[in-house]
């Protein structure tokens, strides 16, 4: 009896299990979102590649119900989105694909694509860029009303203003430590701002441009340091430095998104000058003039705007403009001893940091800057980074 009572249970574990596992295997999986940028179209077997903005690689797979849709970059209803075939979507397009999947799975069997063309990107950007000159200022976080949500900024240059800017409206985005793309930058708060930011508002300048209706603030802990190589790992895009303001060692990072430049003797001359015009000399002799700002050179009041990375900057005054026309930088090249300034968000003490920007060449520039207590100054001929839209 006993036996033929264990029979049943076994036979009932049996069914349910099989009823459990059938139950399971039937449950849909979660529906997915994955966004990225189509990087290859196979039209033969229906599938898209796509670089998702989180660094993976991922295959959508299509099917004759596949729904494509158009919506205009920075709409968010999908009612004005339009209908369109496989046919229209092309590399480069930014892609949002749908369907269900398990969370870790690299291939989408897609739903819906929705696809924003990579031709109404560029006017995107191109529009921002113009907004970001005339509608937007740069400073120095130098007083925060949290009651008002209002937020002192000190511009830089020969002539600095303190301009208001009236964020209570604003949308909040601030950097990532390791990244000043805009398109990194996180959703944030008023709270996350601290004296000594950087900070980029778009909004509507009052007639005298000191106050600012803001719509958007852009904000970073941003560092600049001058330093002298103690030894270089090209391998692994380590560069450790003595910090010349600390004294002190620094380990620094160098990565794919690393602006690596070496200033040619030329332009570390006339940087110099406009630092120190009454001691240093540019190229061709005692008291020779500067390069006009059409040769490359910054405009009256140096780096315009305080930096680089930001939305729209033009003309020779631009640092990042300057930068990316001097020749790549090797971390091969780099000996003991030479002379470099670096670029980062803010990290605590001496901890290690991640160059934004790592510049050789420097030496003239470094000789003509002032020192306080035998340390260098760099003042405000610094690299601060940060801004909108990049260019």
């Amino acid at each position: 009896m006993c036996v033929g009572l264990i029979r049943v249970w076994i036979s009932v574990l049996i069914v349910v299990s099989f009823a459990l596992s059938v139950g399971f295997a039937q449950a849909p999986p979660a529906l997915k979102s994955v966004i990225g940028e189509v990087t290859s179209i196979d039209g033969a077997s229906k599938q898209l590649k796509l670089k998702g903005d989180d660094g993976s690689a991922y295959t959508v797979t299509l099917s004759d119900s596949t729904s494509f849709l158009r919506i205009p970059p920075g709409e968010k209803d999908l009612k004005k989105a339009d209908k369109i075939a496989f046919s229209d979507v092309a590399v480069g397009d930014r892609a949002l694909a749908r369907g269900p999947v398990a969370e870790d799975a690299k291939t989408v069997p897609a739903r819906t694509v929705i696809i924003m063309t990579k031709a109404d990107l560029a006017k995107k950007h191109q529009h921002d860029q113009a907004e970001w000159q005339t509608r937007g200022v740069v400073g120095t976080v130098s007083a925060l009303n949290a009651a008002n949500k209002e937020v002192s900024i000190t511009t830089r240059g020969r002539e600095p203003k303190t301009i208001v800017i009236d964020a209570s409206a604003a949308d909040f985005r601030r950097y990532a430590p390791e990244s000043v793309k805009f398109a990194d930058a996180k959703p944030s708060s008023f709270a996350d701002l601290q004296p000594g930011d950087t900070v980029r508002a778009l909004g509507d300048k009052s007639e005298d441009g000191l106050h600012v209706k803001a719509e958007e603030v852009v904000s970073g802990a941003f560092q600049t340091m001058a330093g002298t190589v103690d030894s270089v790992d090209p391998v692994s895009g380590e560069v450790r430095i003595t910090n010349l303001q600390t004294k002190k060692p620094v380990v620094v990072h160098i990565n794919e998104g690393t602006l690596s430049r070496r200033l040619d003797p030329t332009m570390a001359a006339m940087l110099a000058r406009r630092l120190h015009p009454d001691t240093v000399s540019a190229p061709g002799g005692p008291g020779a003039a500067a390069p006009p700002p059409s040769a490359g050179g910054p405009g009256p009041g140096g780096f315009r705007g305080g930096g680089f990375g930001g939305p729209g900057g033009a003309g020779g005054g631009d640092l990042q403009q300057i930068l990316e026309r001097m020749p790549q930088l090797s971390l091969a090249e780099l000996k003991k001893g030479d002379a470099v300034i670096v670029s980062s968000s803010k990290a605590p003490g001496d901890a290690s940091v991640t160059a934004f920007a790592f510049v050789a060449g420097v030496e003239p520039f470094l000789a003509a800057a002032p020192r306080t207590a035998g340390q260098v100054n760099l003042g405000s001929w610094n690299l601060d980074l940060g801004g909108g839209p990049e260019q």
